[in-house]
């Protein structure tokens, strides 16, 4: 018998969570399913990675069934909010698995008109992104009042990426009378006051400390100028070119870039981000799973909630402005207890990022090559002691042992070059 069946979950749904292999609850999943069966209002902290969909999906389902009944046209008994289209995605596939009654998803970026017909019918769950979501309730084809579960999945995220005047009004579209589940990864000021919102009297469950990475990530620094990034990169691919690997940049145009780089050099890739069209994305991370292609280049449009299974290797090509994001960049390899690497790449101008990270995390990243970017003093500041000012930027302490175009850290004043001959 496993832990799961201590929960008195309905039996269709009980074999549906055999049938999926599940056996022992994660720690998320354990504290949190049996506060929600029982009704309440569940505010859970746990990272990427933590089965945080079956921690809502198993209670969500159980607690409609137990209802019983079918949706009215137009209309959802629960709804589940995500940030993106890939998660939103994700979370409709797998409860899907777990059970039989009608799962919708309603994302943008595609056309809305099939999803308007869908929703004719109604929904007895609705996953949607919350933009896409109130464009359907303007043209009248979805009504709220009577949903009565709420999930907010990555909450965080929602508000990094602009929601939150969006969940604001869902909220009020949403009658008082339900249960509400919010998910997040940290836990952010602005979380107050939407959890304050959408929660009522709310069980707090924190099954991982925010920044903390999953146990088996081996991680690493390389210093190394911005320059020499791409080649490094071949570098170290061409290595274990057999393995799945997602690199990460911060820009879209960045991501396009490295991609055809990469291609150039023989590598089966793809990249994806927020321009990327739906069909797009959904054919990249498609090949990425089936093994068509072994690197895929991304913002942080990956770096959440998307479950790619056996990912070897995580690239920090650029490390992320947000310290946060480097943990959920991270969390895409060394997933269900296998072991992972994730390797950054830190630039002079990225060295108050990789502060940051590692204040966040309370740990040091191990230096895998090259040497911390010192600070130089402002060139407009006084010179201190009779020395002379510095130049702007950072001293050279990183780059790849004997990389060309980098150089070694030292104390001592560069000589000028001699002149060599009349041409000099």
């Amino acid at each position: 018998m496993s832990d799961f069946d201590m929960m008195n979950l309905p039996d269709a749904l009980a074999r549906r969570v055999a049938e999926m292999g599940l056996t022992q609850p994660t720690p998320i999943q354990a504290q949190a399913i049996p506060h929600a069966l029982n009704g309440r209002d569940v505010m859970g902290l746990a990272q990427t990675g933590t089965g945080k969909t079956a921690a809502f999906g198993i209670p969500l389902i159980a607690r409609l069934m137990e209802e019983g009944g079918k949706p009215a046209p137009k209309t959802a008994r629960g709804l589940i909010l995500a940030p993106t289209r890939e998660l939103a995605g994700q979370i409709a596939a797998v409860l899907r698995e777990l059970t039989s009654m009608r799962v919708q998803i309603v994302v943008g970026g595609v056309s809305i008109n099939p999803q308007i017909q869908r929703l004719a019918k109604g929904a007895d769950i609705l996953v949607a992104t919350p933009g896409r979501l109130l464009d359907l309730v303007e043209r009248r084809a979805i009504r709220l009042a009577d949903t009565g579960f709420l999930v907010l999945d990555e909450a965080d995220q929602m508000l990094d990426l602009g929601f939150v005047h969006a969940l604001r009004k869902i909220s009020e579209l949403m009658g008082e009378d339900r249960q509400t589940m919010l998910f997040s990864a940290t836990m952010p000021k602005q979380m107050n006051e939407i959890a304050q919102s959408y929660l009522q009297e709310p069980i707090r469950i924190e099954v991982n400390p925010p920044g903390k990475a999953a146990d088996k990530v081996t991680q690493g620094v390389h210093f190394i100028a911005k320059a020499e990034k791409s080649a490094l990169l071949i570098e170290l691919l061409d290595k274990h070119r057999e393995n799945r690997a997602l690199v990460f940049t911060r820009t879209k145009h960045g991501a396009d870039r490295l991609a055809r780089a990469l291609e150039r050099k023989g590598f089966a890739v793809a990249a994806i981000h927020g321009d990327k069209r739906q069909g797009q994305r959904e054919r990249a991370l498609a090949a990425f799973k089936a093994r068509e292609i072994r690197v895929l280049v991304a913002t942080d449009v990956a770096a959440r909630g998307l479950d790619i299974p056996d990912v070897k290797f995580v690239y920090n090509y650029e490390l992320p402005n947000v310290p946060e994001a480097y943990v959920h960049r991270i969390g895409r390899t060394a997933r269900a207890g296998k072991d992972g690497s994730a390797v950054a790449f830190c630039a002079p101008e990225e060295m108050d990022y990789l502060k940051d990270i590692q204040k966040v995390m309370k740990l040091s990243i191990p230096v895998l090559s090259g040497r911390a970017w010192e600070p130089v003093p402002d060139p407009n500041a006084k010179p201190a002691g009779g020395r002379g000012r510095g130049r702007p930027g950072a001293k050279p302490g990183g780059g790849r042992p004997g990389a060309p175009g980098t150089s070694k850290p030292s104390n001592r004043r560069r000589r000028k070059p001699k002149p060599k001959g009349p041409s000099a």
